[in-house]
This record gives C-alpha cells, sequence and structure tokens, in this order.
C-alpha cells in the first residue's frame, strides 16, 4: 500500500502541541547504552523510525531492551555477546555510524555497514575514523563495511583536531573515548545541544566528559559506566519546524516541552520575518497574521542557524513579501526539493549554495514528494499554506524524524490526513 499525506491548505494553527524528544540526542544515546554495565532507563524517547531500526539493531546484537511505556526504556546490556557487528539493518539509517564508536569502545572491535539516511550531497565520515584512528585503531572499509580494531585490544586517548565542526565525529569520538584508557581531547569540536546531551548522559552513567558545548571537548577514560536514569532533551528541530509552519499559516499556537534557547537563532529569524515569539519557561508561544517579510538567511553550524531548518525557513520565504536570499554552508545539493516547491507556484533561483526566493502572494497545491527528511517538512508546511490540495509521496523520510506529526498538526487544526493506496499494478489487476 502506497502511504502519501493528503492537505487542505489554507487554515491557520491555533492550540497547543508538544514535542517530542530530540532525533539527533536519541539516535546517539541510545547506542551508548551499550557502553552500560548496568541498568539505564532512558525517558523522552521519540516515537520516530530512525529509532525504531536503532532498537531493533541492538535488539538483533543481544541488548535486552524492556519498554516501560510509550517515551520510557529501560537497557541492560551488561551481557551482550561481544560479537562487535552490526546486522545489515543499520545502513538504512545515518547514525549507524555510532555504532563504531560504541563497539570500539566496548570490545576493541567494530563490524558496520556504511551509513544510509537522507541523500543531499556528500556526507563523508572521514573526520570519525581519523579520531578512532587517532586513539590506536585500524579502520578499513571494504565491500560496503567499516572494519576497526583496536590495535592494542583496546582504544588509548589522544589529541584530536577535527579538519570540520562535526556533529557526528564529535558524538561518535566521545562514545568511543568515554571507555578508552587516559585523556582525550576534541578540538573544534561541534557544539550542538545533543552534543551536550549525550555528554550529560554519559557523566550521568559515570563517565568524565567536559567542555561539551564549547570547541574543546574533553574525556578522561572511566574503567567502566553505571547503570542510571536520563530524560533526553526536546527536539529543537521539530519545535522550530511547527514555530515555521504557525508563522506561514498565520497562527496562534504554544509548543510545550521546549527549551527555549536552543531555539534563539530560529525564533530571531521568525521574528525578523515578522513573527512575534514569546517565551514561556519550558514553553513559547508564536503569533502571526501570515503576511511574512523578506529575509536572508545563512545555515551555520550551531549556535548559528540551523541547516536542519533551512528547507522550512525557505518555504516559509516563498510567500514573504519581497525578495529573500538563502546560504546553505553546510551540506552540498540541499536544494533538491526546490523542484517540489515550484510545482506549487514558488519563484526560486538556485545557483550552487545560493537561493533566491521571490516572495509570491500564495502556493497552490500540487502532487509533490518528500525528498529527505526535512525537505519532507517543508513539504508539509507548503501544503499547510496553498491554496487547495498537496498530496505528499515518500512520508517515510518524514517519519524517520518526526512523531505523530499527522495528529500534532490535526490538533492545532490542520486539514492534513493519511492517505492509504493500492500500488497501481495490484489495483489494475483488481479492476480487470
Amino acid at each position: 500500500m502506497a502511504r502519501k499525506l493528503e492537505i487542505r491548505g489554507g487554515k491557520p494553527l491555533h492550540g497547543e502541541l508538544e514535542i517530542s524528544g530530540a532525533k539527533n540526542a536519541a539516535i546517539a544515546i541510545i547506542p551508548a547504552a551499550m557502553l552500560v554495565d548496568g541498568v539505564c532507563r532512558i525517558e523522552n524517547i521519540p516515537q520516530i523510525s530512525d529509532v525504531s531500526l536503532m532498537l531493533t539493531n541492538m535488539d538483533e546484537m543481544g541488548a535486552a531492551i524492556r519498554t516501560i511505556n510509550r517515551t520510557t526504556m529501560e537497557f541492560d546490556c551488561r551481557d551482550l555477546p561481544p560479537v562487535a557487528e552490526g546486522s545489515k539493518s543499520m545502513s538504512k539509517i545515518r547514525a549507524s555510524y555510532y555504532f563504531i564508536g560504541v563497539l570500539l569502545g566496548r570490545f576493541g572491535r567494530a563490524k558496520v555497514p556504511m551509513p544510509g539516511g537522507c541523500d543531499f550531497g556528500v556526507r563523508p565520515i572521514d573526520q570519525h575514523l581519523k579520531g578512532m584512528r587517532a586513539m590506536g585503531a585500524k579502520v578499513e572499509v571494504a565491500d560496503g563495511y567499516i572494519y576497526a580494531q583496536a590495535k592494542s585490544g583496546k582504544l588509548h586517548g589522544a589529541n584530536i583536531y577535527l579538519d570540520v565542526v562535526s556533529v557526528g565525529a564529535t558524538m561518535n569520538i566521545m562514545l568511543a573515548a568515554v571507555l578508552a584508557e587516559g585523556k582525550t581531547v576534541i578540538e573544534n569540536a561541534a557544539r550542538e545541544p545533543h552534543i551536550v546531551d549525550l555528554a550529560n548522559f554519559l557523566n550521568a552513567m559515570g563517565g568524565d566528559v567536559r567542555g561539551a558545548g564549547t570547541s574543546v571537548v574533553r574525556i578522561n577514560g572511566v574503567e567502566k559506566l553505571h547503570g542510571g536514569f536520563y530524560s533526553i532533551i526536546p527536539d529543537q528541530i521539530e519545535a522550530g519546524t511547527y514555530l515555521a509552519a504557525a508563522a506561514a499559516t498565520g497562527g496562534d499556537v504554544v509548543l510545550k516541552n521546549v527549551i527555549p534557547k536552543h531555539l534563539y537563532s530560529i525564533t530571531a529569524k521568525l521574528e525578523e520575518m515578522g513573527a512575534e515569539v514569546e517565551e514561556m519557561g519550558d514553553a513559547i508561544r508564536i503569533t502571526s497574521d501570515g503576511k511574512l517579510c523578506c529575509a536572508n538567511v545563512k545555515t551555520m553550524p550551531y549556535p548559528g542557524f540551523p541547516t536542519d531548518m533551512q528547507p522550512q525557513i525557505l518555504t516559509c520565504l516563498t510567500i514573504a513579501d519581497g525578495t529573500s536570499v538563502v546560504t546553505e554552508d553546510i551540506w552540498d545539493n540541499r536544494y533538491n526539493y526546490v523542484s517540489e516547491l515550484l510545482k506549487m507556484g514558488a519563484k526560486i533561483q538556485v545557483d550552487g549554495k545560493i537561493a533566491v526566493v521571490e516572495g509570491q502572494p500564495m502556493l497552490t497545491g500540487a502532487e509533490v514528494r518528500a525528498c529527505d527528511l526535512r525537505a519532507g517538512a517543508a513539504m508539509v508546511i507548503a501544503g499547510l499554506i496553498a491554496q487547495g490540495v498537496t498530496t505528499i509521496d515518500e512520508i517515510h523520510h518524514i517519519e524517520r524524524g518526526y512523531e505523530d506529526m499527522v495528529e500534532k498538526l490535526r490538533g492545532i487544526g490542520a486539514d492534513i490526513r493519511l492517505v492509504e493506496e493500492k500500488d497501481p499494478v495490484r489495483k489494475a489487476l483488481e479492476l480487470a
């Protein structure tokens, strides 16, 4: 059955919505449970397909996982067999590379499929492998797998300078170093909130990680991690996506379970575009009349404007008054979704890293597809602001990172529904 989203746009969003746990934190913290010599309970786990795949992989590797409630699980990896090999299904998600650091740190060796995930340009993992090699691992890539083994049986501390600011490499090296012998220093480290969250998890389990959230992270290796309790932070990008949707539709929405300071670069840009934002402790309110003005946006490492919000904010700018310039400074080819917006009447010119957006009075509903996770979120926003009906295909991308998006949006007034259609061949056979 083909699954699609159908949206009847033009309706302002009003009401309250609760933000789920952070995807980018969860997909590192969950495999980190394999480093723990005891039972750890993790709360605020988002119910998304990337997490489901990760849990399946860990179950296949011998982890004992117990569901406490919808968002809470207990992990007991004390009796994990030392196979140090990830299943082929790992290749379906980008975050499979975190198992390299985890397995090397735990067993001194790892065999992990090359990562998959969204396809919007070359995303090498050379900085990850550079870090592992610096800590004493021999690393090779062959036949679609990454093979790594600590030369002396156990990793050792090292000074590692990242040639580029890499979130994944920073977190992966932290995972590998927490049980390594000696001290590891990561320079030019990424500073995103989920890096701090991973460090806080490791420290809650007995690790010694310092400086997370700055450009220099220091990890003093410990003999073992003990069990404990941890709650994952709210999702910065999910919150930003719904803020953008509310601003573009002319809504009045309160987001609960957020950390406002994580959203400053996003809320500042939405305020510049004409929306009003009010912080309320662990909640945030956005109001808008839907009449947005143009703005220039440049993606940067945290605390700059996040690349994962670029498609959503660009979609808002398609109906803003005036001409906007968006510069994508993190990933190559992250404008592959623009062709879908053009189907809806948007006027966008792309030249390399720069997109020039000429605001139009409205978008028109059309049949589009979710090219990747955040592009899929952008298509949902486009559907919400468009006149008529928008149908979005390939929604499995959206489900990788957004929990219950349909129900959450319906709860604040969106006319959106999940449609299941029989594939053309099956339908033709039944009609014959």
